[in-house]
């Protein structure tokens, strides 16, 4: 794979480059640690627009899952992606990104455990 040999400007395009020049390793790129790296495929409309049904997770294990980012998560036995959230009181909520959905606030008793944080999101250029 071969990386352009410059940003690629959103205004006026410059006919007078056009051929890339050096290769791109994607894994040096998008992935932290091999080890901890995992890709998952997202399933569903709850985290719209923010990630696609079926695009394409990044999720690294070794970093601290801190309020505000996206996480997998898992609750009470099942796998979730969703926005971390925890308030001054320390209760946890998993936001949904799309409106047209609930957010998870976890009770009390309830099983959460942070799997691992989302890194990079791949989807389809609409």
């Amino acid at each position: 794979m071969s990386v352009a040999p410059e940003a690629a400007q959103c205004g006026f395009p410059s006919p007078a480059q056009d051929y890339p020049t050096e290769e791109l390793s994607l894994v040096e790129h998008l992935i932290r640690d091999k080890a901890a790296t995992y890709f998952w495929r997202a399933a569903g409309r709850s985290m719209e627009p923010v990630i696609p049904d079926r695009s394409l997770l990044i999720v690294d294990r070794g970093i601290t899952p801190l309020p505000g980012r996206i996480v997998v998560a898992i609750v009470d036995g099942e796998y979730t992606v969703k926005r971390l959230q925890v308030d001054s009181n320390g209760r946890v909520t998993l936001r949904a990104e799309n409106p047209g959905y609930p957010h998870l606030v976890l009770p009390e008793l309830s099983e959460m455990t942070v799997w691992g944080v989302v890194t990079f999101i791949i989807s389809p250029a609409s």
